[in-house]
């Protein structure tokens, strides 16, 4: 697996278990759980752009 995937899907992994993390406390801060989402999605993101360009190429 090339390392900058598996780098991004590592992290992909912290951040969901953060978000869920930020969900179940109570007291939470919807803010940091917005930020978290949204770095979330942008790694998504990220890994869906580099894998379409594995496989047009």
């Amino acid at each position: 697996m090339n390392p900058h995937i598996y780098h991004l899907s590592a992290l992909h992994r912290r951040l969901d278990e953060a978000v869920r993390r930020e969900a179940r406390r109570r007291g939470g801060d919807p803010f940091r759980l917005l930020r978290l989402k949204k770095l979330k999605l942008a790694v998504r993101d990220r890994l869906s752009a580099i894998m379409r360009r594995r496989a047009l190429g």
